[in-house]
């Protein structure tokens, strides 16, 4: 029996996909339910708030549908006999993880749209699209019979977004797979071939890294917006979000910062078709969409990803290793200005993710630590300890897809594969890094491979244990306040506007250095708060206080370094 749904584009001017289904041999009083997670993005988000109008028919006659709870409904009918349902879904969320509709665009992700039915997860599902508009394409890496898009069972059926609109599409081939970008929302001076060029050496050193490419074909769905950036996963697809300005432009030929942000993003996603979608967290064998999915392992799945995004950029040699070590010294620089990090095991950050990572405030700093950044660099410090016993991160990331068969792992199959390839000692280490809140020894680790750690001047800002936001217009506004700093100690709070210091106006936080005399280091600040004028005094610490890291290539190392290091950083 397949599942049969239809959705419907007639009300893109009210942002309603209109969503039916035919269930061709139901349960008695049917139970179906809408997801309250999408997987890959770990926070209950409730979709069911922007589902409405949910109604049955039997047998030509209206079915009572009662609510279950907040995501699941009853439906009082017979077995055995086709059951009509239909249902309409609000979508005004440019974000990857939900759905969009207006009359220049659509988006959506199956777990947003489609109701699951109880007992039938297992059978084949489809959809058809109804009501598109003259001129709009589709674009989706969900199979196709020529009526409808066509999946297996109900997982595959809500792991492949749907992208809709009049937008750009350009097509290579990686390894002879083939491989598809859509942008939405570029600009005209946006340069698509070589977009093209570049994700396709991405594509196919991923695929080289992990002997074959697991899927027929893959998808990357990009929308362009003024100001965005993210990323979801799926077994043959992506959907990513990126500013405009970040996209290649025709007749520039240096990458920007932006360009090379995004080209990570390419990498990142494409990465997780393997390391997440189906080399995956043992809790993650089956997905249950009624709730929270815990796990305590998104330190190697999300972290380590993060750890190659970047690296492929420079194995690819899209950059070169010196704007690579910068990347990184950026992600030092920000783990390292993280109070939380002594508070928070990156284990207990993965486990947290549901109530604390997609839910941040202004204390979050001094309370948690990303997995996603201090993850990297886990997944950097074990490479490097690694190839100081002769083998690498490479190996033991395929060694794992051997032993779960590119399945489910735990914690105990990663430690048992570090061990076979770098000794019970590292694997100890490992755990330590992962469940402890010590720092790493990274400078010690990275000189050995002619590395040099090196602290740039830090900002005011830095100095103080402020961050902020500053422009000509608002001038300085305080986002967050860190623990154990002047500023803290000082009585300022998140929500302060920086008016002036020392009787001079503030427009940017540095400017504060122009208002002190040699030898004086009191900074005597004007304060709003909460409509209020204050003044507070707070002293300057010195210089090297605060200040980032800056990784550089040594010079003149050993051979036997620069062999080591060439090995790491080669592109």
């Amino acid at each position: 029996m397949t599942l049969d749904y239809r959705v419907d584009l007639d009300e893109a001017h009210r942002h309603r996909y209109h969503v039916s289904l035919r269930i061709e041999a139901p349960q008695a009083d049917q139970v179906v339910s809408l997801p309250v997670w999408i997987p890959g993005s770990y926070l209950v988000r409730e979709f069911a708030r922007h589902l409405d109008d949910l109604h049955a028919r039997q047998d030509g006659a209206a079915c009572a549908v009662e609510s279950l709870d907040k995501a699941s409904w009853r439906v009082r009918c017979a077995a055995g006999r086709p059951l009509e349902m239909s249902w309409t879904v609000y979508a005004f969320d440019t974000s990857v993880r939900t759905a969009w509709l207006d009359a220049a665009r659509g988006f959506f992700n199956g777990t947003s749209l489609f109701l699951r039915v109880h007992g039938a997860e297992s059978q084949p599902h489809r959809v058809a699209l109804d009501g598109v508009p003259a001129g709009w394409q589709v674009a989706t890496a969900m199979a196709s019979d020529g009526e409808h898009f066509v999946a297996a069972d109900y997982d595959e059926f809500v792991d492949h977004p749907f992208e809709l609109g009049p937008f750009w599409s350009g097509t290579f081939e990686a390894a002879g797979v083939p491989h598809r970008i859509v942008v939405a929302g570029a600009p005209p001076s946006f340069d698509g071939a070589r977009l093209l060029a570049d994700v396709q050496q991405l594509c196919e050193a991923e695929i080289a890294f992990w002997g074959g490419a697991p899927f027929k074909a893959y998808t990357f769905l990009l929308n362009t917006v003024q100001d965005g950036h993210g990323g979801l996963e799926h077994r043959a697809s992506t959907a990513l979000l990126a500013g405009r300005g970040d996209l290649p432009r025709q007749g520039l030929a240096e990458a920007s910062d932006g360009y090379v942000n995004l080209l990570s993003l390419f990498s990142h996603e494409y990465f997780h078709a393997w390391n997440v979608k189906r080399l995956r967290p043992a809790e993650f064998a089956r997905y249950d969409y009624t709730g929270e999915n815990y796990t305590r392992l998104l330190w190697f799945f999300e972290g380590f990803t993060s750890y190659y995004d970047e690296l492929f950029v420079r194995r690819t040699g899209l950059i070169d290793a010196k704007r690579w070590l910068k990347l990184v010294g950026d992600n030092i620089t920000r783990v390292l200005a993280t109070p939380g990090r002594r508070r928070q095991s990156v284990a207990q950050a993965s486990f947290d993710a549901w109530v604390r990572l997609y839910r941040p405030d202004e204390n979050s700093p001094n309370s948690s630590v990303s997995y996603y950044a201090k993850g990297a660099l886990v997944g950097l410090a074990l490479d490097l300890r690694l190839r100081e016993h002769g083998s690498s991160l490479d190996a033991l990331m395929l060694e794992l897809w051997r032993v779960s068969g590119g399945g489910p792992v735990d914690e105990a199959a990663i430690l048992a594969a570090i061990g076979r390839l770098g000794g019970a000692g590292v694997a100890a280490e490992l755990s330590e890094w992962v469940h402890g809140t010590a720092d790493l020894p990274l400078a010690e680790l990275l000189a050995r491979f002619g590395v040099q750690w090196d602290s740039p001047p830090a900002t005011v800002a830095q100095r103080l244990g402020l961050r902020v936001a500053e422009s000509a217009l608002t001038g300085v506004q305080v986002k967050q306040v860190l623990d154990d700093s002047a500023a803290q100690a000082a009585g300022l709070a998140a929500g302060d506007e920086l008016l002036a210091c020392n009787g001079w106006r503030l427009r940017r936080l540095d400017e504060a250095l122009v208002t002190l005399a040699p030898g004086v280091t009191r900074l005597q600040l004007l304060v709003c708060r909460d409509q209020r004028m204050l003044e507070l005094g707070v002293e300057l610490p010195a210089a090297g206080q605060g200040a980032g890291v800056r990784l550089l290539l040594a010079e003149g190392i050993e051979p036997a370094m620069q062999a080591r290091r060439q090995a790491w950083l080669g592109a």
